[in-house]
């Protein structure tokens, strides 16, 4: 069971990008910017940084249902970027799960 859990983390956080934060004009016009991707071992150096806000934009039932998440993450509906994605500074550095 316990490395079972140790692996759905792993699966998730390899899922992580890694992105400055995006002007909400950009995201608004529909425009993506292709988003690098990090290890699992990029993401721990990162946790707990000031620069850093990690984000949790996995679907509601997804999200519900799981009972694998990062500590410190924020909670952000996916649908409702345009609503939320103001607040973040644009000198942070967003990490999007």
């Amino acid at each position: 069971m316990r490395s079972s859990a140790i692996f759905l983390a792993a699966a998730l956080m390899a899922a992580c990008v890694f992105v400055p934060a995006l002007e909400p004009s950009v995201m608004a016009l529909g425009k993506s910017a292709e988003a690098p991707r990090i290890t699992i071992e990029e993401l721990r150096s990162l946790l707990g940084g000031p620069d850093v806000v990690i984000l949790d934009v996995r679907v509601g039932d997804e999200w519900k249902k799981s009972n694998e998440k990062i500590q410190g993450a924020v909670r952000e509906d996916p649908e409702k970027y345009n609503q939320w994605a103001v607040k973040y500074p644009k000198e942070k550095t967003l990490v999007f799960y």
